[in-house]
């Protein structure tokens, strides 16, 4: 059954888990031994700190003029969990440069994007926090749509994936749906238009996918052992039907949801799995004890 916009957030204290990774065991081609698909993997790795870095801080600037107590709760662990996302993705950096990766140009746009772009260029007005909270709110849908994705894609349970590996994607994964509603319930807090935020999604998702294929393609070209110097429309599509990756046919799909008129996120996904999986992801349960 459809729920409006208006529909009381779900009842799950937000909370940040300490989680460690160790990667001493990680192959060089973690996603069933293709680099594409690894490449695809590895963009997320230095595509994501930053991001959510400027989330947290676009949050605590937003935080002083929220007044409601359980969105205040909520916004307090969304930044906890945030951060500690950034925290875990920063942690492969070292991974990645043993295996001989040029990563440091990506870290370096990632950086400019986020440090500069959207964030020092914006004024100080009203205006400006909210079209920011627009752009997370956007962004926020695609991750909880990835997430869902990770969570319930049989093909990586099928496939040689490290296990290292795929549980820092579906314990993430599993965060980003246990979250979902926060930033979008904290744009509706300030600005409910409909208009904002599908400006906002049109504007994220073409960039956000222009960086990525970028960045593949880079690690591609940079890569000794990879025989790609750049990712192709059929090299993508190969990954995609043996399931290592959402098809744009997806992507476009679970955006389409965003745009409609009485949507919200609690109608996609699955709080119970993701909740299920984070107690049984072996980092989440370490950082439990």
């Amino acid at each position: 059954m459809e729920q409006s916009v208006g529909n009381p957030r779900e009842p799950v204290v937000l909370q940040a888990r300490d989680v460690s990774f160790d990667w001493a065991h990680t192959h060089r081609y973690y996603m069933d031994d293709d680099p594409v698909a690894t490449h695809l993997m590895n963009i997320l790795h230095l595509f994501l700190p930053e991001g959510e870095e400027w989330f947290c801080r676009v949050f605590k600037e937003a935080l002083p003029m929220i007044h409601d107590p359980e969105l205040r709760r909520d916004v307090l662990g969304f930044i906890g969990q945030e951060a500690m996302h950034a925290r875990s993705h920063t942690g492969v950096h070292d991974y990645l440069h043993a295996q001989k990766l040029d990563i440091q140009p990506f870290i370096d746009h990632a950086e400019y994007g986020f440090r500069v772009a959207v964030d020092k260029r914006c004024s100080d007005s009203l205006n400006s926090l909210v079209e920011r909270l627009a752009i997370i709110a956007a962004i926020e849908h695609l991750t909880a749509y990835l997430g869902d994705w990770v969570l319930t894609e049989s093909a990586l349970d099928r496939g040689d994936i490290d296990p290292t590996m795929l549980d820092l994607l579906r314990w993430h994964g599993a965060e980003e749906v246990e979250h979902r509603s926060v930033a979008f319930d904290v744009l509706q807090y300030f600005d409910a238009r409909r208009s904002r935020r599908i400006r906002a999604y049109l504007l994220a998702l073409p960039v956000i996918t222009l960086m990525w294929w970028r960045g593949v393609s880079h690690l591609l070209r940079h890569d000794p052992q990879a025989a790609l110097n750049r990712m192709r429309v059929r090299d993508f599509r190969a990954v995609t039907r043996k399931g290592l990756f959402p098809s744009f046919t997806g992507i476009l799909r679970g955006s389409w949801q965003y745009f409609g008129r009485d949507f919200h996120p609690s109608q996609t996904c699955s709080t119970e799995l993701a909740v299920a999986y984070l107690a049984a992801s072996p980092a989440a349960r370490a950082a439990s004890k």
